[in-house]
């Protein structure tokens, strides 16, 4: 079974991934943050017993797990691949997990809200994955009556997630338009709308492999619809901006392009050694490569999936034994090369 991340979309090769989050509380208990360790593993042994039939919603196999149960490694791997996020990841008190085997659907019980629904999916599917998530809500509240108040909606541990408590959220490869003098006021602009774009990982110059996530802002005030428009609205707007840019790069310096993806290719593959800098960094000029049609793969291959499985954690779970520093930097290099499809 293939995970989520490691599908091929090449249609909006721009568009890496698509994300619809939902958070809720169950109107019987306090917030996490105010129960005792007895009320949370008594709460999370309800949830996980109101939900064991849940694979029969919508036909995945679904994995119950408790977070002390993994070890450090597998929670930082986990986080990795955006399963969770890293405060949950570092939770000490009791908290649940339930995951699909292809990594797309996750649930998480008690973490910083009793029940924090996660779907994703490779490409441009805000909506698909919205109606998936609302049918797993219904499924849910049918079972577990909701924290909700008439007037400000679902009630959360955190006042910025009050209303729909959804977040919708799409991340962009933009090289180009980021590179550009005028995205930081652009990044500005968006947030007049109400849209957050912000670095995958890092800030700025510091967002090795030029990936962006777009996401709502507010969730208070807004109906899921509109949310999702923005979202959309937003995505394509900076989509339509990174390929004007790149297309204007093509046409002045079409050869230093096309230098930079084959030199790219070159070290990727040939390389013994390499920092998760400098493999993000020539990933991305890569895929703008393929994307730009200058490099053809012999078979497809998932760059994100590269770009997820070189972090420090997941690239650690293929070794019997930790790894140092330059250790890891081998193995990086050497997993890149066993993953990366020969050219046409």
């Amino acid at each position: 079974m293939l995970k989520w991340f490691e599908q091929v979309e090449p249609e909006r090769p721009a568009v890496i991934s698509s994300r619809v989050r939902l958070v809720r509380n169950w109107n019987e208990y306090a917030f996490p943050s105010r129960l005792a360790q007895k009320e949370s593993m008594e709460m999370i042994r309800r949830l996980e017993l109101g939900l064991s039939d849940l694979g029969s919603l919508d036909g995945k196999t679904y994995e119950y797990a408790y977070l002390d149960e993994l070890s450090e490694l597998e929670r930082k791997a986990l986080r990795e691949r955006r399963v969770f996020n890293s405060t949950i990841a570092s939770k000490k008190t009791p908290t649940g997990i339930i995951i699909s085997e292809e990594e797309d659907t996750s649930i998480v019980l008690n973490g910083t809200d009793h029940i924090r629904i996660q779907l994703l999916a490779v490409g441009f599917h805000l909506e698909e994955l919205w109606r998936r998530a609302d049918q797993l809500d219904d499924f849910i509240n049918a079972r577990f009556a909701y924290a909700y108040d008439e007037k400000y909606g679902y009630l959360t541990s955190f006042p910025t997630n009050v209303g729909t408590g959804m977040r919708a959220s799409v991340v962009l490869h933009l090289p180009s338009l980021s590179m550009g003098k005028k995205f930081t006021g652009l990044v500005s602009e968006m947030a007049r709308f109400g849209a957050q774009v912000r670095g995958l990982y890092g800030e700025g110059s510091e967002n090795y492999g030029a990936l962006y996530e777009v996401s709502n802002q507010k969730t208070l005030g807004l109906s899921e619809k509109e949310i999702l428009d923005l979202v959309n609205r937003v995505a394509l707007q900076l989509i339509t901006q990174e390929s004007q840019v790149r297309q204007m790069a093509l046409e002045k310096h079409g050869l230093e392009c096309a230098d930079e993806a084959y030199k790219s290719y070159g070290v990727l593959k040939y390389a013994r050694r390499l920092s998760a800098k400098d493999a993000m960094v020539f990933l991305s000029q890569l895929m703008s490569g393929i994307a730009d049609g200058i490099l053809e793969l012999k078979e497809p291959c998932s760059m994100y999936r590269l770009m997820l499985g070189l972090q420090p954690a997941n690239l650690q779970k293929l070794s019997d034994r930790p790894l140092g520093k330059e250790e890891l930097d081998a193995a990086r290099a050497s997993y890149i090369r066993s993953e990366l499809p020969e050219l046409r």
